[in-house]
């Protein structure tokens, strides 16, 4: 089973990039980020007709989360718990039914927190505290469940090119990085970091020859408990969708699993 994630940066002007890679690729599992539609002007008919099923968690212009998976879905939450008033759409959960049982895979976009002398920066770290007692939660089912997105969060000097360069920013600063640890603490597994050591980015910013240069970061993560984390066979990251015609700034990466 391929389960991939990718913050497309805007639902309507990447539709025929996502149709193109869905149609070369066929991941049984997609999490969007950032889709930036409310659900009623998601294109739900073109991705339903290449055999998938479409859940939503838009949002206005801001934001927002899909997933789009060729099994029905059994559940769908929408939302992170913790925060009646917060009102940003970035977190959907599906469960799906397979041979060996029940998989939950729960999409996020973590806040970006940039500014950090603004409000944005307390709201990611309450929103990682509030996403870390949701994981603790979901992990005492003791099934496959993986929790996978736009982190906003460089985890390692590794995972930036020019490391320095970032620190201090809401994705690489102490702060940031004690509550993913708090997080990943609890019994996950990065992904990728399971496989191998070598510098991997799936993010390159539109400005400064930053994909031209190679200047990238690693912000989009999947996170797995131990039940999800003893199925992964690799994980992917599709860098060549950067090259393509009007691309997003990040690109698509996929875990292998055998359920």
């Amino acid at each position: 089973m391929r389960i991939a994630t990718w913050n497309i940066n805007g639902i309507k002007a990447r539709l025929g990039l996502l149709l193109q890679w869905l149609e070369q690729e066929k991941p049984d599992i997609v999490c969007l980020q950032e889709i930036k539609s409310v659900d009623e002007a998601f294109p739900r008919a073109e991705i339903e007709a290449l055999g998938y099923h479409v859940e939503t968690n838009g949002q206005k212009s801001w934001n927002g989360v899909a997933i789009l998976s060729l099994m029905r879905f059994d559940e769908v939450t929408r939302g992170l718990p913790g925060d009646d008033e917060d009102e940003q759409a970035r977190l959907i959960e599906g469960v799906f039914s397979v041979a060996s049982g029940a998989i939950r895979v729960c999409n996020i976009y973590l806040p970006n927190g940039n500014p950090v002398d603004s409000e944005k920066f307390p709201y990611k770290l309450r929103w990682m505290e509030r996403l870390t007692a949701f994981a603790e939660e979901r992990l005492k089912l003791e099934e496959p469940f993986i929790i996978l997105g736009d982190y906003n969060l460089i985890p390692a000097p590794i995972d930036a090119h020019h490391a320095e360069n970032w620190w201090g920013d809401a994705l690489y600063r102490p702060e940031s990085l004690e509550r993913f640890r708090t997080l990943v603490n609890l019994g996950f597994t990065d992904a990728l970091r399971a496989i191998t050591a070598e510098p991997s980015y799936t993010f390159w910013d539109f400005q400064a020859g930053a994909w031209r240069r190679n200047h990238g970061i690693r912000i989009d993560h999947l996170l797995l408990s131990p039940q999800a984390a003893d199925r992964l066979d690799d994980v992917v990251v599709h860098k060549d969708v950067r090259g393509w015609d009007k691309p997003s700034d990040h690109v698509p990466v996929e875990g292998w699993f055998t359920f």
